[in-house]
């Protein structure tokens, strides 16, 4: 569950930049959307949003340098972060590569693609 200052903005986000289905809607108070597979990501309406910067929703995928040049292809910036030594949007942490991007209200979201264990 995400807080949201503006839900018109975090539908056009996750439903139109992100592709994810409206699966119920309250406009004034709520926005429950399929996010993969049995997933689902509430975004409730907020008059203050967050101020934690901490990385809210992390979606673990195959092939992340794919899945971040499709973010940037839908318009949706992905952070570079020097401490990481972030390549093209990617860090390399160690058990997993990530990256993160930021919804309309700032919450902080990340992917994560597990490196081979064998």
């Amino acid at each position: 569950m995400l807080l949201a200052t503006d839900l018109e903005a975090a539908r056009d986000f996750y439903g139109r930049q992100l592709g994810f289905e409206v699966i119920i809607e309250d406009p004034a108070q709520f926005i429950t959307f399929r996010s993969g597979g049995d997933s689902r990501l509430v975004v409730t309406k907020s008059i203050v949003g967050t101020a934690d910067k901490a990385t809210k929703v992390v979606w673990r995928v195959e092939d992340i340098a794919a899945e971040v040049a499709d973010l940037r292809a839908r318009g949706v910036e992905v952070l570079e972060f020097p401490d990481l030594n972030t390549v093209d949007g990617v860090a390399d942490v160690g058990f997993a590569l990530a990256a993160w991007f930021e919804d309309p209200s700032k919450n902080s979201l990340g992917l994560l693609q597990f490196k081979d264990t064998e």
